[in-house]
């Protein structure tokens, strides 16, 4: 019993490693976009 709940928090952890690096994945290729839209939206806030 305890080494099947070993293996589940294992797993666990498995899937947040993989999750946190698509994240990051995904940042690095869409960086220029994803620059381009925080400064678009930040200058239509101050140009209030």
């Amino acid at each position: 019993m305890l080494k099947l709940l070993k293996n589940k928090q294992a797993m666990e952890l498995v899937q947040v490693a993989i999750l946190i690096a698509l994240a990051v994945g995904l940042g690095l290729i869409f960086k220029s976009e994803i620059t381009a839209f925080v400064n678009n939206t930040f200058e239509g806030l101050n140009g209030f």
